[in-house]
Parts: structure tokens; C-alpha cells; sequence
């Protein structure tokens, strides 16, 4: 009996000493980026569309579409930071491509802006 518990406690110490600690992400685009767009219809009149990604620190977030003030899409979505070029994978949308964004940060305001040089989303 000795001997079994000699040996549960050196496997409980065993396992305890390998947990490891999940590193601490503090990656700059972490956070709420939105943009929006005013959309002039005949039939309805004025359409304001809010596009929202929400960034956390374990790769992952949250993308909303809100058609004015009303949610009409959401998804989770993953992302990486490959040498300051973010790549935005929206699983849950088959139809949406990935979005590659670099991010611009200046006194005035942090901008999210894709290969092309537009303005996917400012930090809120």
C-alpha cells in the first residue's frame, strides 16, 4: 500500500510539472475593427451597412454584418499574422474569400487596408 501511494504522488508530480503555461498574445490588432457603408436604394431609401470584426488573443474572433442597426450576418473566423500581413479565414462563409490586410498605424488612427491599398476597417 506504501508503494502505491509512493507512486501516485510521483506521477501526480510528474504531471504537474509538465503543464505549461499558453504563451501571451499581445499582437496590436487585437481588438474591435468596424467600417461602414451608405447604401441609396429606391425602394427602401437609405441602407447603412456596419461591417465588424472582433479580434481576440487566441487567434480567433467574431465578424458581424449589420444592416442598419440590425445583425444579418455573423461568424466566427480565425486569423495569423504572418511578418505583419494578416490573414482573415472566414470558415462559417463558404462564399467569402480569406482577407490579407497589413496593418497602418498612425496618431490619427489605426486602418486595417488590403493588397490593394483599400480601407477594409478602422480600430474603434
Amino acid at each position: 500500500m506504501k508503494k502505491l501511494f509512493s507512486f501516485i504522488a510521483i506521477v501526480g508530480i510528474i504531471l504537474a510539472s509538465n503543464c505549461s503555461r499558453i504563451p501571451e498574445n499581445n499582437n496590436p490588432v487585437i481588438g474591435i475593427w468596424s467600417s461602414m457603408s451608405t447604401l441609396t436604394t429606391s425602394d427602401s431609401g437609405k441602407v447603412s451597412t456596419r461591417f465588424e470584426w472582433i479580434f481576440n488573443d487566441a487567434y480567433l474572433g467574431r465578424y458581424h454584418i449589420k444592416e442598419n442597426g440590425v445583425v444579418v450576418a455573423k461568424t466566427d473566423f480565425k486569423w495569423k499574422d504572418d511578418d505583419g500581413v494578416y490573414t482573415i479565414c472566414y470558415p462559417g462563409m463558404e462564399n467569402k474569400p480569406d482577407d490579407k490586410v497589413t496593418m497602418h498605424d498612425t496618431p490619427e488612427r489605426a486602418t486595417l487596408i488590403d493588397a490593394k491599398g483599400n480601407i477594409l476597417a478602422i480600430r474603434e
